[in-house]
């Protein structure tokens, strides 16, 4: 009974070291290999998201970037959020859609654009937009990088939805594990 009880113990502090790494701020290697990082659909079927560099899991505090796979038919929901955001294509093939109207009550129509693998495209702060495999065959996969980290997603039910009644996601799916909330300060 000793024996599983000691292997048990061991477990467990190899399962808080992992959990406590994952969401480490400090010690990050300078070279690490994409493929060993942890993806994770986070509730989204069709997605596989990894946090290459985060605010969140990492500390960075200027710039986030996540590597992100969507399968056929796999979308982003349609949202907006505060800061500016670039996609690297790397393979396959969507569309985006992008309301930049910002400036109105609710997003509207959205301009379509086609994008491919090696290209790249960006989306200005406020900016509603969504991203859409709309490759029946292939895998879309995306460089993004974000700047104002950690990022607040304002999602609408359709293009027609006031911009207004847009639910607020914070924090954003793959930094829930690791987000804490700053200590309120009571004194000067």
């Amino acid at each position: 009974m000793g024996n599983q009880w000691i292997t048990f113990l061991i477990a467990l502090l190899f399962s808080a070291v992992a959990e406590a790494s994952h969401c480490a701020t400090n010690g990050l290697p300078v070279v690490r290999n994409i493929s060993e990082i942890a993806q994770d659909n986070y509730g989204r079927p069709g997605l596989s998201h990894s946090t290459i560099a985060g605010s969140v899991i990492h500390g960075f505090k200027e710039v986030e970037v996540w590597l992100q796979t969507f399968a056929p038919g796999a979308r982003t929901p349609i949202h907006r959020h505060s800061c500016e955001e670039i996609f690297v294509v790397l393979k396959g093939s969507g569309t985006l859609y992008l309301a930049s109207n910002s400036y109105t009550k609710y997003p509207g129509s959205p301009q379509e654009f086609r994008v491919f693998s090696n290209s790249t495209f960006h989306i200005p702060i406020n900016d509603v937009h969504q991203v859409w495999n709309t490759n029946e065959h292939e895998d879309l996969q995306v460089l993004v990088i974000i700047s104002r980290p950690p990022v607040k997603l304002f999602i609408y039910d359709d293009w027609l939805m006031p911009h207004t009644a847009a639910k607020m996601k914070f924090p954003i799916y793959w930094d829930e594990s690791c987000y804490q909330t700053p200590p309120v300060k009571d004194e000067l």
